[in-house]
């Protein structure tokens, strides 16, 4: 079977493995990319494996809020250089900002709206003007609309000029935005995939004890229970936030964290829910 070295790489650069191991694995997968990494891991050869690959979309994330809501908007082109033109900007501005006034049900619906700006047109022929102005395909990707609530602060950090966005919504408190901020900042550096233990999908769950199974053959019945449970744990402690150690402060979970700030401040602090975008994922 031919194997793309493009898609080599991916796996190398997921893995940390070497190049020829990579093909080896892929070709055993016949080319499927999350089983060759769970070869693998199986075999001892990748310990942890990052969750992201290479970037594969040009595009910005732009995040607006007012009193009551705020948008999330990833729009994508075909090179970095239209992202960082100024009517590419303006287009994601206008329709984003569009999406917090009108506050649609989908993108699709988003896309169907007279443009506010110009009525005789929809935002999606607005989108074609653009690329026709422009001369790349030019996409509006995802939209996610989220409401406030009382007694809740809202954090957002935007990183690499708006190719990595992260928006926190943490319940308890109103003014703590910048302390919601903290949390955003370690979210974009430790990538969780859940927010708690119990929101971890069975098969998921599934997969990691067949892994860590496949890791100790050989080893006492009586201690295979307990080296699964370890590993389990550690791998919560790798993708939910609460269970993963604060990038401030490694002594303490982000929930032990958020415990004691909120003693601090005579309050029980909590993230509610999280958004964690990266163009082109």
């Amino acid at each position: 079977m031919e194997i793309s070295s493009d898609k080599i790489r991916d796996l190398r650069e997921r893995t940390g493995v070497g190049m020829g191991k990579c093909k080896e694995a892929l070709v055993l997968a016949g080319g499927d990319m999350e089983k060759a990494i769970d070869h693998l891991r199986k075999t001892g050869m990748a310990a942890g494996v990052k969750k992201e690959g290479r970037e594969t979309k040009e595009g910005m994330i732009l995040v607006k809020e007012n009193s009551s809501a705020f948008v999330m908007l990833e729009a994508n082109a075909e090179t970095d250089f239209v992202v960082q033109n100024d009517r590419f900007k303006a287009f994601v501005e206008d329709v984003a900002q569009q999406a917090l006034e009108s506050k649609p049900q989908s993108l699709d619906a988003l896309l169907a709206e007279p443009y506010s700006k110009d009525k005789t047109i929809t935002i999606d022929q607005y989108r074609s003007l653009v690329i026709q102005t422009l001369g790349e395909n030019i996409q509006v990707r995802r939209l996610q609309v989220m409401h406030k609530y009382q007694a809740h602060s809202y954090g957002i950090y935007s990183h690499m000029g708006g190719k990595l966005v992260v928006v926190v919504d943490l319940e308890g408190a109103t003014g703590q935005e910048a302390l919601a901020k903290e949390i955003a900042m370690h979210i974009a550096a430790e990538s969780p995939d859940y927010l708690r233990i119990e929101e971890v999908p069975s098969q998921v769950r599934e997969r990691e004890e067949e892994i860590a199974l496949s890791q100790i053959k050989g080893k006492p019945e009586n201690l295979v229970e307990k080296i699964v449970a370890s590993k389990l744990q550690a791998f919560y402690a790798q993708v939910c936030l609460l269970h993963q150690k604060y990038v401030k402060d490694n002594a303490v979970t982000v929930a032990e964290f958020l415990e004691r700030r909120g003693k601090e401040l005579g309050k029980t602090l909590s993230v509610h829910s999280f958004w964690r975008w990266k163009v082109g994922q």
